[in-house]
């Protein structure tokens, strides 16, 4: 039989639990994803130009410059983290797409071995599952989708409603009448992606409707 202090703190272990459980403490996933997306949101308000490397000069190049967020279109299992570490290092926000890193494969786990590895603050996929699987595990999305004929605009309501992605990256980003139908068509933000390499192509898609604009170029990072 247990004592009456014993009861006491059984009951006090249970509603510690109950509070441990159900209370909002600040930084719990949710409330990390949406300061992480407000943080995008400003940042890209600010500097709308993402820079997207390729290789590890690009990174050097794209840390000095003043964009705020990076894509990462390269790495392999091994030296991803390290990668998306500079980058956090430098106070810029980091990206990674997921489909483009060696040794992960194309299943939903391998979202969950990205975070594993190198904690990154989103991904960007093709893949709308991969898409879905990053946004349960609180990262920032990013549906990338290539346009090729009016069939790939329709063919994004299904995908979007797969992954209900924070944004839509559309490629190629130098069409500003599509980047239009797609703003005025679905409620998630814009990015235009893919030769873009003048400034004329940066303010076209944005005047488009674009919430920025993500480009390999060196010369519009630092335009």
């Amino acid at each position: 039989m247990k004592e009456p202090g014993e009861h006491k703190f059984v009951k006090l272990l249970f509603v510690c639990f109950i509070f441990v459980k159900v209370a909002p403490f600040p930084g719990r996933p949710m409330e990390r994803e949406r300061c992480i997306l407000e943080q995008i949101r400003e940042r890209i308000a600010s500097c709308p130009v993402i820079a997207a490397v390729k290789n590890e000069q690009d990174l050097a190049t794209a840390l000095e410059s003043e964009c705020e967020v990076v894509f990462f279109l390269f790495g392999t299992i091994l030296s991803i983290a390290g990668l998306v570490q500079r980058v956090k290092a430098a106070g810029k926000v980091a990206l990674v797409h997921a489909d483009l890193v060696e040794g992960l494969g194309n299943r939903e786990i391998a979202v969950d071995a990205l975070k594993a590895l190198c904690v990154p603050d989103g991904i960007i996929s093709t893949r709308p599952p991969l898409v879905r699987r990053a946004r349960h595990l609180k990262l920032i999305t990013v549906q990338r989708a290539f346009i090729l004929d009016s069939m790939s605009i329709s063919s994004l309501a299904g995908q979007l409603s797969v992954g209900k992605p924070d944004f839509i990256e559309v490629l190629p980003g130098i069409m500003p009448r599509v980047i239009t139908e797609i703003s005025e068509r679905y409620a998630t933000p814009v990015i235009a992606g893919g030769l873009i390499k003048y400034k004329d192509d940066v303010l076209a898609a944005l005047r488009a409707g674009a919430a920025a604009v993500s480009t390999t170029c060196h010369a519009v990072w630092h335009m």
